[in-house]
């Protein structure tokens, strides 16, 4: 069957209530992903019985209609409320994967002009974390006329990259990190250094007037459930004072609270322990000796930094079998067909990349992704045998499925290799691998194994803790339970505990606590679900029903 008959056929069946009809247009094994326009959250339905269920609950008031074709993948539709674009994949006359997506809605679409007054002291929103997350969101609510306000403790926008170490560099491409209405310049390169996206953020927010208060921590907040306003307190140049938004949210980042392990002995180490948080620049330990404890991103970049800056001895401390891919390899078979000069030739615009990808149900991502790394093993086997023989452990992921999907999962694990794997090979970084750090001495470290090093630093690139731990400082450990776990999807891998819950855990949704909302993410995650966020805080706004289909109950705490 060709797609625009199946649009034709399926939404007859929905407008006239048909939904043992609609359903029975799927497979049995098959997905339809929503991201609000019929269940006002981001939902995937897996089988006709979830799909049954979703229409029974929602179609009487979504009313869709207008199904078109506008190629053989894509489509545009309406609802009661809003405007659509959605994909479709057959199989044979039935449906494999089926997105919907609202993309505006009805009477309040985004304006163009810009100069509206500053956010008044009582925003409807208030977005506490100023950077491409929390920037990216207030920049849709701007053009969706929603008052919002900002709040940052750093000084400047973009300082939670100024900030990191000086060899700080995007590892993905510039065309899967524009920033919305506004991409990079095409001089742009291609992979960023982190002052230039700094200065490029600190541009963003004021070109496109956004209501942005920096060097003001948010101290505490407490929900008012009789007046439905949240009471926040900020220190506003020092001073403080109440605010007290509609909504809240916390665009704090995932890279927000350190793990900080603790290791005995540290209190008579008379180097610097510092966490990849704090590191900056690897000219400051020029002649030393460095220990460096993770084999993930921060830990192989910090390596290669103090290499490179001419540390006497860099060690690295791999605990566990990390992801590697050549970044090369990684833009040939999984980023450049969606986001590359090549893609955007034929005809491939970032909107599109972003939909792909997003057409692309979580639970069959593993099944596509494992033949990207069993010929990115066959291609870099070069990579592979020598990190082998240096001792590194290298994985593909617990089921082969690489970096994407481990990053959904747990969003650590893998390094996408610009030359510190290389210098691991070489020599140039040592490596013990398959230990942890035991203890400190006064001048030394000692592994599990026995092993003691020299240690003039030690750097703990030991990861972060679930963005849940913003709710629980900012606000109280009850909301935190509340919510519960933030990000992971249910993958019963490590770090992300089932059962399988099918989206990304509390992320750009509603959450079980009232009016508190999550945002954040990558660059392409921060630009491509801040549209779906602002449109459900629009709607709430103008007092548009939103009734909310299936808020994932709470299954871990963190």
């Amino acid at each position: 069957m060709k797609p625009a008959a199946w649009l034709q056929k399926f939404g007859s069946s929905l407008e006239r209530g048909d939904i043992d009809a609609a359903a029975g247009m799927f497979e049995p094994e098959s997905y339809w992903r929503d991201l609000v326009s019929f269940t006002w959250n981001l939902k995937t339905c897996e089988g006709r019985a979830e799909i049954k269920a979703m229409l029974a609950a929602r179609l009487a008031d979504v009313k869709p209609r207008n199904f078109l074709a506008k190629t053989s993948e894509w489509f545009t539709f309406e609802t009661a409320l809003g405007r659509g674009i959605g994909h479709l994949r057959l199989r044979g006359k039935r449906c494999w994967t089926l997105l919907t997506t609202l993309q505006e809605l009805k009477g309040f679409e985004e304006k163009r002009e810009t100069g509206l007054p500053a956010a008044p002291r009582e925003p409807y929103v208030l977005i506490v974390g100023g950077g491409q997350g929390g920037i990216a969101l207030a920049a849709r609510l701007k053009r969706l006329q929603v008052p919002a306000l900002v709040v940052e403790k750093n000084e400047r926008a973009g300082d939670s990259w100024r900030t990191r170490y000086k060899s700080l560099c995007l590892h993905d491409p510039v065309w899967y990190d524009h920033m919305p209405y506004l991409p990079f310049p095409e001089h742009w390169p291609v992979f960023s250094p982190k002052d230039r996206i700094a200065d490029w953020l600190e541009m963003y927010v004021k070109v496109m007037e956004i209501d942005y208060w920096g060097s003001t921590p948010c101290t505490n907040a407490r929900f008012d459930e009789e007046k439905n306003l949240w009471e926040v307190d900020v220190l506003r140049r020092g001073q403080p004072m109440t605010l007290r938004p509609t909504h809240l949210v916390l665009a704090t980042g995932m890279s927000g609270f350190p793990s900080m392990p603790r290791i005995p002995g540290s209190e008579s180490f008379t180097g610097a322990m510092v966490h990849s948080s704090e590191y900056k620049d690897g000219a400051d330990w020029k002649g030393k000796h460095c220990v460096v404890v993770g084999s993930g991103t921060s830990g192989h970049d910090i390596c290669a930094d103090l290499v490179e800056q001419g540390a006497a001895e860099v060690t690295m401390i791999q605990r566990a079998p990390t992801i590697v891919a050549r970044s090369a390899t990684l833009m040939d078979l999984a980023w450049g067909p969606l986001y590359s000069e090549e893609a955007l030739a034929r005809g491939i615009t970032t909107q599109i990349a972003d939909l792909t990808v997003a057409s692309v149900p979580f639970k069959v991502l593993p099944e596509l992704q494992r033949p990207v790394y069993s010929e990115m093993r066959k291609r870099d086997a070069d990579l592979y045998i020598g990190l082998e023989k240096a001792g590194f452990q290298y994985t593909f992921g617990e089921d082969g499925s690489g970096i994407h999907s481990l990053y959904l999962r747990r969003g650590a694990g893998y390094y996408i290799e610009t030359g510190a794997s290389q210098m691991i090979i070489e020599g140039r970084i040592k490596l013990k691998s398959g230990v942890s750090l035991e203890a400190l001495t006064e001048k030394s470290v000692t592994l599990s194994d026995g092993t003691e090093l020299p240690a003039d630093l030690v750097v703990l690139a030991t990861g972060y803790g679930s963005m849940n731990q913003w709710a629980e400082q900012l606000i109280s450990k009850e909301v935190a339970d509340k919510v519960g776990k933030v990000w992971g999807l249910g993958s019963h891998t490590k770090a992300d505990p089932g059962p399988w819950v099918g989206e990304l855990r509390n992320m750009w949704k509603p959450t079980q606590q009232p009016n508190l909302w999550f945002h954040g993410g990558n660059l392409m995650q921060s630009r491509h679900y801040s549209l779906y966020l602002a449109l459900q805080l629009k709607a709430r706004l103008e007092g548009i029903p939103t009734p909310v289909y299936y808020v994932e109950p709470v299954h871990h705490l963190q």
